[in-house]
């Protein structure tokens, strides 16, 4: 429920706090007061478009917030989640517009954008009047509204819709896995023929790629080794060349390796490195003799690197990958070209259930058309008695056939939208056709008096009581006190007997205080009540207009006992 509004700088208001109940809240005042600004700053703090009118004369900002107590279990508490925002006992909406055109909107300190704050607020009030907050224009409501009213009776054949449409997607599933229909099936094989001779004719092996790189390479610096090998073969053969100096030096030692063992020892070492060095020098112009660079060689290297690229891009980053996702295909392949028999089992068991969900659709829009018919002739003595004498008020079907099975959802093939008319000769329209005012929001109570509002937990009337009167105004105020007693109502009235009915009473005035203009809003006590239903009634200070008002609250209060069973 909406539990205060805290007002700054709107219109006439320089600053106002309201705290309303949890049964009919009810705003009244002379005409021109400034109830309208109150519409519009609840309308403002659940989303609707800013406009800088809206900000007092002299202000840079206006701003208003909103607390509301959401139920256990409220659908706001998923919206919450899934916005990321986290839910609390209390759910304080702020919303704060400059005069720059610029705007800060927060909900429970998290800053939000409009269309968030609508998602958000869609969850808690449903505004008629003068507003685009219409919980019950979107179609999709209105079938859940119908679903309401139709009660338990669908629950069965929604539930066997349920299983039937998810045995379906497994199947789906399952046929993806054989290819599809037999045409993507088809193709699905010749793709996978495709791809497995792609692999095939490229005949990779593990560890090649690495072996053409190493190829590559040695390509690219040919001339550069042949020098370092040829360069390095010189410096350890040859005449005064590093094996040549080690057997001269062997032979020096000699000379004086009989004289003591450490000397031999040398020169055995000397022996062994000049053999090494000879061995090295003999290998390193075996290779400069065996170094050739053949340009067709290079070039089949650098192609097959290309190649081996070319399939990395299509089936993995690697020579292994590219052979798991052939062998892969190849798993797939057989399958698909082995699965005729499964294949049709399985798309038999889809037409056969496809034939008992359409059935079940069936069933489900004759319990809706049934609930809705007589959901809407109660509607329609419901708006006669709120002065409508001449209201039209129904529920089409758009209509469906067996091949719409496939679209089925868990709620059926239904798509429904009201249709009204509130005068005689007048074609009924769609409800988001119908002008917003007086008729929209007996419509709108006329439905809530026969249903029980859904997820909505605050019901915001605007004009209700445009055009009525006497005993239809008192009709207006028992229904608001019914619904009041399972849902929020926050009302703007002219009316006495439903300022009568309220379970708390706001004044809405104008004051001129040190030359300025400013709205005031006072919550009434019980005499304050009377002497405004006194206004209402146009009477004086007579004992009079006392009286009816005295009589007024009785009946209220008698109305209200007897809906509680007391």
């Amino acid at each position: 429920m909406l539990a205060k509004l805290v007002i700054e700088n709107v219109a006439l208001i320089e600053r106002a706090e309201i705290e309303f109940c949890d049964g009919l809240n009810v705003l009244s005042g002379e005409t021109g007061s400034g109830k309208s600004v109150i519409l519009d700053s609840i309308n403002f703090v659940l989303g609707a478009k800013a406009d800088r009118t809206m900000i007092r004369t002299g202000a840079d900002y206006c701003s208003v917030r909103a607390v509301f107590i959401p139920e256990a279990g409220s659908p706001v508490s998923a919206v919450l989640d899934e916005l990321d925002i986290e839910a609390d006992e209390q759910l304080i909406l702020s919303r704060k517009y400059r005069s720059d055109g610029r705007g800060d909107i927060k909900v429970n300190g998290c800053p939000v954008n409009a269309a968030m704050l609508r998602r958000i607020t869609a969850a808690l009030v449903d505004v008629h009047g003068q507003s685009e907050h219409f919980y019950l224009l979107s179609e999709a409501n209105q079938l859940k509204l119908i679903d309401r009213v139709a009660g338990p009776v669908l629950q069965d054949p929604k539930e066997k819709l349920a299983e039937l449409l998810a045995e379906n997607r497994q199947i789906a599933a399952s046929l993806r896995t054989l290819g599809g229909d037999e045409k993507e099936r088809g193709r699905r094989i010749d793709i996978l023929q495709y791809q497995m001779k792609e692999i095939d004719e490229a005949a990779l092996r593990e560890g090649e790629e690495e072996e053409l790189s190493e190829k590559k390479l040695f390509f690219a610096n040919a001339e550069r080794i042949m020098r370092a090998l040829s360069e390095a073969a010189a410096c350890m053969n040859g005449d005064g060349a590093a094996a040549d100096s080690l057997r001269s030096a062997r032979r020096s030692l000699s000379e004086a390796s009989p004289f003591k063992k450490e000397y031999a020892a040398l020169e055995e070492r000397l022996e062994s490195v000049a053999l090494e060095a000879e061995d090295i020098g003999e290998t390193l112009a075996s290779l400069c003799e065996d170094l050739s660079y053949d340009e067709r060689e290079a070039e089949e290297a650098e192609n097959r690197l290309d190649l081996i690229r070319s399939l990395k891009k299509k089936y993995g980053d690697s020579v292994e990958k590219i052979l798991a996702y052939r062998e892969k295909a190849g798993e797939e392949y057989d399958l698909l070209t082995h699965c005729d028999e499964e294949f049709a089992a399985l798309t038999a068991k889809s037409e056969k259930n496809r034939a008992k969900i359409f059935a079940l659709c069936q069933d489900i829009t004759r319990i809706r058309k049934d609930a809705a018919d007589g959901f809407c002739r109660r509607v329609e003595a419901e708006l006669r008695t709120l002065n409508i004498a001449n209201a039209r008020f129904c529920a089409e079907f758009s209509p469906y056939t067996e091949q719409d099975a496939a679209k089925a959802t868990a709620d059926g093939l239904d798509s429904v939208a009201f249709q009204f008319s509130a005068n005689a000769g007048e074609p009924l329209k769609p409800l988001s056709k119908v002008i917003s005012g007086g008729e929209m929001s007996r419509l709108m109570l006329a439905i809530k008096t026969q249903a029980d509002g859904g997820e909505v937990e605050t019901y915001l009337f605007d004009e209700i009581d445009a055009g009525i009167s006497g005993k239809t105004a008192r009709t207006v105020a028992e229904k608001f006190a019914a619904i009041a007693r399972r849902k929020q109502i926050v009302a703007v009235s002219h009316l006495a007997q439903i300022a009568a009915m309220a379970d708390r009473n706001f004044l809405i005035r104008k004051l001129v205080e040190e030359g300025k203009t400013h709205t005031d809003i006072v919550m009434q006590d019980k005499e304050a009540k009377r002497e405004e239903l006194v206004r209402l009634l146009g009477g004086s200070d007579g004992a009079a207009a006392h009286t009816l008002a005295d009589e007024l609250i009785t009946a209220a209060e008698d109305y209200k006992r007897t809906l509680r069973g007391e």
